[in-house]
C-alpha cells in the first residue's frame, strides 16, 4: 500500500516549490491562462527584474500541466514580448534624436561624434541588431528604445521583433514543457548565461573608459610638453 505514495512522492522530491515570483507567476497563468503568460512577458519587457528565463519555462510548465496548450503558450509569450518590445520603441522614438543628443553633450567621457558612429552603426545594422537582440539577455528590452530613437520603419520593427522573440520564446517555453516538474534547471542554465553576457558588458564598458581617460590624458600632456 505504500508503493503508489512513494512513487508519487518522487517527481515532487526533485521539484522547487513553488514559491516566490515563480509561484506567483504560475497562478497568474493559472488564473488568466495564455493570456496572463502574454502580460508577464509585456511586463518583463518594461521591468527586468521579471525575468524572461524564468516566466518562460515556467509558461511551458504550466502548459504541461494542461492549463491551456503549447501553441497557446508560444502564440501569447510571444504577443506579450512584442507589445513590450512596440512600448520601448515609442519611449524611444518619444525621447527623439534631438533630445539624446542633448543628453549625450552633458555626458563626462562621450563625444557627440561617438554618437554619430553609433546612428552611422545602427543605420547599418539595425536590422539584424533588433533581430538577433531579441535573444540576447538584457539587451532584449534595450534594443527597442535606439530603434526607436533612429526611427526605423515601424514594420520591419514589429516583424523581426516578433521573428526573433519567437525563437526565444520557443525554445524556453518547449524546454519547460518537457522538464515539467524540473523547469528550474532551464532558470540555472539560462542564468549562467546572462552572467557571462553581464561580464562581457562590463568588460567592454570598462575598457572602453580606460581607453578614453587614457586618450583624454595624452591629449591634456600634449600641450605642456611641447611647451
Amino acid at each position: 500500500m505504500s508503493l503508489p505514495v512513494t512513487l508519487a512522492a518522487t517527481p515532487s522530491e526533485n521539484a522547487s516549490p513553488m514559491t516566490g515570483i515563480s509561484g506567483w507567476v504560475v497562478d497568474v497563468m493559472e488564473s488568466i491562462g495564455a493570456p496572463g503568460a502574454g502580460l508577464l512577458v509585456a511586463l518583463e519587457n518594461l521591468f527586468p527584474p521579471l525575468p524572461s528565463e524564468v516566466i518562460l519555462p515556467l509558461a511551458g510548465f504550466t502548459a504541461s500541466r494542461g492549463s491551456f496548450t503549447l501553441v497557446e503558450a508560444i502564440f501569447w509569450t510571444t504577443l506579450g514580448s512584442v507589445v513590450g518590445a512596440t512600448a520601448l520603441y515609442w519611449i524611444g522614438a518619444a525621447v527623439g534624436r534631438r533630445r539624446l543628443r542633448l543628453v549625450v553633450a552633458k555626458m563626462p567621457l562621450v563625444d557627440l561624434a561617438d554618437l554619430d558612429r553609433t546612428e552611422e552603426w545602427f543605420a547599418r545594422h539595425g536590422r539584424a541588431t533588433v533581430f538577433l537582440g531579441r535573444m540576447v539577455p538584457i539587451f532584449r528590452s534595450l534594443i527597442s528604445i535606439p530603434a526607436g530613437i533612429e526611427r526605423m520603419p515601424f514594420a520591419s520593427f514589429v516583424l523581426l521583433s516578433a521573428a526573433g522573440s519567437l525563437i526565444w520564446n520557443t525554445f524556453f517555453v518547449l524546454v519547460g514543457y518537457v522538464l515539467g516538474e524540473n523547469w528550474h534547471i532551464a532558470e540555472q542554465y539560462a542564468g549562467i548565461f546572462s552572467r557571462v553576457v553581464l561580464v562581457c558588458v562590463v568588460l567592454v564598458v570598462v575598457w572602453w573608459v580606460a581607453r578614453r581617460l587614457r586618450r583624454r590624458s595624452r591629449g591634456t600632456q600634449g600641450p605642456g610638453t611641447a611647451g
